[in-house]
Parts: C-alpha cells; sequence; structure tokens
C-alpha cells in the first residue's frame, strides 16, 4: 500500500515491509554477525557476548533463581558432546523438551514452525556449524514490532554439575540448535525470565511476521474443519491453550509443571502445538481427527484417540498404522470435537491471511503504520471510557478498493486489521501491557481528518470494540469497498505508549491523518479515464514503468491540468530533481507510477490552495499569502520558520513561484513526519548519523 508520502519502495525491500529512513527504531543492540565471526576466526579465539553475559543477570532477577541448580556453570557444547550438531535436518523435528523456564508458549510455536522448513530458515539461519568456520558465535532472526532483526548469541549454555542443559534441550543430546535460539530469544526479550509468561500467538508472529486469526473455541465457526484443513495445508503454523482452571489468572500463559495435570492427562493453563489433522473412517462413519503435542515431550492426553484408546480398533489396519503411535513423546491423538471442548483458543498464524476467506493463492496486500499515544496529545482513550478526548486519538485513512478480477467486486472485501503495542522497557515482562483496541468508521469525505463532533453522530463499523490487554489485537472484517477510518486507542486516556498499525487485504491504500499531512478532499474528476488515457500514452510499453527526473519534468509540464487551463506551469529539472530527492528515501531518484498518482493528488491540492492565495494572480505568493497559503492546507508553522523557508525557496524579493511552493510544501510535510516518527517525547530529537 501506498504511504501519502512514500517511503521505501516496497520491491526494493528486503522483507515485506516498506520502512521510511525516519521510522523510529527501538531495536536491541545491533552486532554484525559476520563482521565478529571474521574477526573471531582471525584471531583464533571463541566469542564471547558482554551484550548478554554467561552471568545470573542475563537469567534474570525472580522467580526463576529460585529454581535454578546450586552450582550453575555455563559451558560451550564442545564441553558437553563429543560431536555436537547444530541443526540435524534428517531427524524428526518434534525433538525439544522445556526446560526450567516456564515458556511453553514459545516452544509449542517453535515447533509449529519446524513444519515448515522454508520459514524455520529464515529465523535459524542453516549454514551453522560446529565444525565448519566455528568461533563460538550463531545467530537467528526474529520479526520484532515491524522488521526482522539479527539476534547474535555465544554458544556458552547455563548447566547443572551432571552438563545437562537446565532451559531448552533436544531429546538428541547432541542437538543444540533449540538451546542457542531460546537464548537468542531470552536476549531479545530481556532475560530467560522474560520467556516465563506469554502467549502462542506472540510468539508465532515473532517467527513469521505473519497475522494471527484466533478462534475461540467455545464460539467456533461452523466450518473450523475447513479452516484447519486450508491451514494445514498451506503455509500456517497453529499452536492452542488449554482453560487456565479456576486459580489462573485469565491474561497471558503461565506453565505450572506436573501440580496442574488433569485426571484426563492435559496440562492446564498450557500450550500445545498443533501438528496435524486426519479424516478416519470408523465403523460407525468418519472422525475428524487432530494430532497435538505437549512442548514438554511427555504427558499425553487419556480420553478417546490417545495412544492407548480402544477407538483404534474401529478403523482399518493400514489407518491404525499410519496414525497410532504408542510411545511416551508427548504427541496424540484427539477427536475435533473433545478438542473444542478441552481448548480454550485456536491461533492460527498465516503470512497472508487469506485462510478465513477462501481466497487461497490469491495476492494480498500489507501495510504497516507506527504510532503513537502521547499524553495531552495523542492519547485519547477510548469512546465507552472517555467521550471528551476521544478524537485525539491518531487516525488512519483507508480506502478498500473493489477488485478489478473479481466477480463481486460489488460484493464485501476481506480486511484484516492489527493493532500492536510496543514494550516501553528493554524487559518485555517488567511493564504489564496496556488494554488496547482500535473503532473502525465508514467515512464519505474522503482524507480529511474526523472532527470531534463526527464520533457523537456516528457509531462504528465494529460496534462492539474489544480491547485486551495482550500484545496485540487483531480482527478481521468483511468490508464494502469505499472510504474508511481506523482510530487506534488504549482503554484509558493519557496512557502513553507507541504501536503499530497493519492491514492486509486483496487492495487498498493506508494513510495516516496526521497533523502535519491532512490531505484535503481531490475531486474524482481527476481519476478515471482521464488518468488512464494519459499512462496509456506515455507508458504502455512498460509493465512496471519508473519515472527519473527528465521524464517527471515532461510528464508534469505536458499534464491537462483541468480548470487550470489559464495558469501557466512550468517545472524546472532541478526542481524535478528536488522532488524527487525529497520523496524517494531510497535514494534511486525514480518513482513508480503509483507513487507518482500520490505526488499528482499533492500537486492539484497545492494548485488549488495557490491559485486560492494569489489573489494578485501574478504566479506567485508573497509573505503574507504564503502563510495565508500555508495555513489553509492544515499546516501549523511558525513565522520564523515561515519567513526561513521562504528564503530558501523564493527569489530575491522573497515571492514564492509554485514549482518553489510545491518544493517548500513536500519538504514541511516530510520532514513534519520525520519529526513525529523520530520524537520521544513530542518536544524534541536525538539523531543517529544516517538519520
Amino acid at each position: 500500500a501506498m504511504p501519502l508520502l512514500p517511503c521505501l519502495k516496497k520491491k526494493k525491500s528486503p522483507g515485506p515491509l516498506g520502512r521510511s529512513i525516519f521510522q523510529k527504531h527501538t531495536l536491541p543492540i545491533q552486532q554484525n554477525y559476520q563482521a565478529l565471526l571474521e574477526m573471531c576466526l582471525k584471531n583464533k579465539c571463541l566469542f564471547t557476548d558482554d551484550n548478554f553475559p554467561a552471568h545470573i543477570s542475563s537469567i534474570g532477577t525472580g522467580a526463576l533463581l529460585k529454581k535454578l541448580p546450586r552450582n550453575l556453570q555455563w559451558k560451550r557444547p564442545h564441553a558437553l558432546h563429543r560431536s555436537p550438531v547444530f541443526y540435524a535436518a534428517n531427524r524428526k523435528q518434534l525433538d525439544l523438551c522445556q526446560g526450567l523456564v516456564e515458556n511453553c508458549w514459545f516452544l509449542a510455536a517453535l515447533e509449529a514452525l519446524t513444519f515448515h522448513q522454508d520459514i524455520l530458515a529464515a529465523v535459524v539461519p542453516q549454514n551453522q556449524s560446529f565444525e565448519r568456520k566455528y568461533a563460538g558465535i550463531f545467530h537467528f532472526r526474529f520479526w520484532h514490532f515491524g522488521e526482522w532483526v539479527d539476534v547474535v548469541v555465544d554458544d556458552r549454555l547455563p548447566v547443572n554439575q551432571a552438563g545437562e542443559l537446565v532451559f531448552v534441550s533436544s531429546v538428541y543430546k547432541n542437538v543444540f540448535w533449540g538451546a542457542l535460539l531460546e537464548k537468542a530469544y531470552a536476549k531479545l526479550y530481556g532475560s530467560y525470565e522474560d520467556l516465563q509468561i506469554g502467549q502462542v500467538s506472540e510468539a508465532l508472529v515473532d517467527f513469521t511476521g505473519g497475522v494471527n486469526i484466533r478462534i475461540k473455541l467455545t464460539a467456533a465457526p461452523p466450518d473450523l474443519w475447513d479452516i484447519l484443513t486450508r491451514a494445514t495445508y498451506s503455509r500456517s503454523l497453529m499452536g492452542c491453550q488449554t482453560h487456565l482452571g479456576v486459580y489462573f489468572p485469565s491474561v497471558s500463559l503461565p506453565c505450572i509443571q506436573a501440580t496442574k495435570v488433569l485426571k484426563n492427562g492435559l496440562v492446564a493453563g498450557h500450550a500445545y502445538t498443533v501438528t496435524g489433522i486426519s479424516k478416519v473412517t470408523c465403523q460407525y462413519g468418519p472422525e475428524n481427527l487432530v494430532r497435538l503435542r505437549n512442548p514438554w515431550g511427555k504427558i499425553e492426553w487419556k480420553g478417546d484417540w490417545s495412544d492407548s484408546s480402544y477407538k483404534w480398533e474401529l478403523l482399518s489396519p493400514k489407518e491404525k498404522i499410519l496414525l497410532r503411535k504408542k510411545k511416551e513423546d508427548g504427541e496424540f491423538w484427539m477427536s475435533l470435537r473433545d478438542f473444542k471442548i478441552h481448548f480454550v483458543d485456536l491461533t492460527i498464524c498465516k503470512l497472508t491471511p487469506d485462510l478465513m476467506s477462501q481466497e487461497d493463492g490469491k495476492k494480498w496486500m500489507y501495510s504497516l503504520k507506527s504510532g503513537r499515544w502521547v499524553k495531552g496529545s495523542t492519547a485519547g482513550g477510548s469512546l465507552g471510557y472517555c467521550n471528551g478526548t476521544f478524537w485525539m486519538n491518531p487516525q488512519y485513512w483507508l480506502n478498500v478498493l473493489p477488485l478489478e478480477d473479481s466477480k463481486k467486486s460489488l460484493g464485501s472485501c476481506s480486511v484484516v486489521i492489527s493493532l500492536m503495542q510496543k514494550h516501553s522497557s528493554k524487559h518485555r515482562n517488567r511493564a504489564p501491557h496496556l488494554f488496547i483496541g482500535f473503532s473502525l468508521y465508514k467515512y464519505q469525505e474522503s482524507n480529511r481528518k474526523l472532527p470531534p463532533a463526527f464520533f457523537t453522530r456516528h457509531q462504528p463499523v465494529n460496534k462492539h470494540q474489544v480491547f485486551l490487554d495482550e500484545r496485540e489485537v487483531t480482527h478481521d472484517f468483511h468490508l464494502e469497498p469505499g472510504v474508511y477510518v481506523i482510530v487506534p486507542s488504549t482503554l484509558e486516556p493519557q496512557q502513553e505508549s507507541e504501536f503499530i498499525l497493519r492491514v492486509f487485504s486483496r487492495k487498498h491504500i493506508m494513510i495516516f491523518l496526521g497533523f502535519f499531512n491532512i490531505l484535503k478532499e481531490i475531486v474524482d474528476r481527476y481519476e478515471g479515464k482521464i488518468w488512464e488515457d494519459f499512462f496509456t500514452k506515455h507508458f504502455e510499453p512498460v509493465s512496471n514503468p519508473e519515472i527519473n527526473a527528465v521524464q517527471l519534468q515532461r510528464i508534469l509540464n505536458n499534464l491537462s491540468w483541468r480548470n487550470f487551463k489559464s495558469f501557466h506551469l512550468s517545472f524546472s529539472l532541478d526542481a524535478c530533481q528536488s522532488i524527487l530527492a525529497l520523496l524517494d528515501l531510497n535514494a534511486p531518484g525514480t518513482l513508480s507510477i503509483q507513487e507518482f498518482r500520490v505526488l499528482w493528488k499533492r500537486l492539484l491540492f497545492y494548485l488549488e490552495v495557490f491559485q486560492k492565495r494569489d489573489t494578485s494572480r501574478s504566479g506567485k505568493l508573497d509573505l503574507v499569502e504564503l502563510h495565508a497559503a500555508v495555513q489553509e492546507t492544515g499546516i501549523s508553522l511558525s513565522n520564523e520558520v515561515c519567513n526561513l523557508m521562504a528564503i530558501r525557496y523564493g527569489d530575491p524579493d522573497l515571492k514564492i513561484s509554485f514549482e518553489s511552493f510545491v518544493c517548500f510544501m513536500l519538504r514541511v510535510e516530510i520532514m513534519g513526519e520525520a519529526f513525529r516518527n523520530l520524537t520521544q517525547d513530542g518536544k524534541g530529537i536525538y539523531l543517529r548519523e544516517s538519520e
């Protein structure tokens, strides 16, 4: 999707994200794996990571310390096994066992990952080993609040006196990828202690950057089996959790070890991986079965279709041989009916959210915006909690577009909206999650920020907003094509946090309706056939044209500026190069057609404002007219800044031509957005060299 002011182009960025260089990062310390590896090999030494030392501080400060063995030591795999292996690709992958950290949610997600070797290889780079180019250094990749980060660790692992790993280990004692991955994840989130409480859904997103669909099994859709089938045969990862029981908090998922094993063999308040499904034929008819695994690697379901159940005798010998395993490894089958009774919810994480819409294989679009709720400025709280300040929250304009290739283009479109809050602390479990949610409004008047009065007169599309104290809140909608506004908020006003808002659909445009870039409505007369004719004429031979400065000059000076025929427009090559330099932050110096379309709308808007304020009809604005024009665009600019910009862009008499006004306005809007993205407190910014 195209932001209002173009950022990096999708096809040029490494991941599925398009991020501006101005996007503020709250990332862990970045270490260059390759450079560190080469340095260690050259110096013939093993890597020691001072950023996550082999020390009690890396384990944590809380309850986990009490569980540790008395003589805890940190050892490298070569000291633990004569032939350590990083990753055994030929082995059955479900070979990890949980240690002292109560992170069943992390392990359940990790085991779901092992069914997709290509996704696993993105998280666990496979060209690492304890032999070739070994220097005691390993690295892993996680999707961390909107971007992929590379986390480097040394291979010193905590062990007890007998030399056994105290945290995640493998069934095969010489395999160490799971233990090292857990260490990297602990480093990303502050400490091993910070992995004590969490949800399967969080880890699934951290491993894929995908979108979660959560199904409450008490109110499961009638086509649950079809959804499971599509998920199993597409790029999806699945996890689920059991009922928490009477004494458990209902927020996140601590693993209470065997003290909470129920009579039926399930563990209360525990995460499991969905590892498969099968439709079997019994003597009484078909039965839908779900296969699950306990991340402890032991303790299994004892009911129908468990390893020792009589139900297996109802199958043909062939089906029985294929499916039944009499082995205490934590993996078991149960009927779909029992699954819905004994599990609270099912989380399906998909790289694209086409699961629920039966549009598998179709191309989905993805937009991501970073934002923040700031006290006294944009932390308006929820509508139900405090009507008077709700309008202050950030607003995002969403245009859901009909599909050309769809026979049902007049019908509804599947749109998935996800809101994720960022941790304010380096340690993920030190600060509790805020209650967050969002409202979605249908909007007729196109691209203007919604005024306070709008919210008292209009109901949101999602009349029953859900506010959860979870990291991420996701909803899928079926929306008619048209314009909407998304308003993310905390439940209570004046609560501060950063967030990211993601939208997935087949076709849409998402724009931040910010203080600095409020769009005025551009009438539909500039759309449709005129546009198509223009581009057919200029770009027919090229399927994906990129416009350079010379072409931009030719286009702008030849465009049919409807209703402005009396106005002579002339853009110099220098002005066009300035426009490209401002808009194209990734620096190849070109614009795509879609980016040009956005630029064109800005130009039309600027031209309307310019003509309105050029009262003398001289084709130039003096200082007074310039101040009025800037105000007309909805931007608040001090007189000092306005005068400085006039000195920079004006002629010797401080008069501003239209081409100078365009460069002036684009710079003001882009710098405004840059400030908003980089500021910590709304008052100032600290810049790194690249920024």
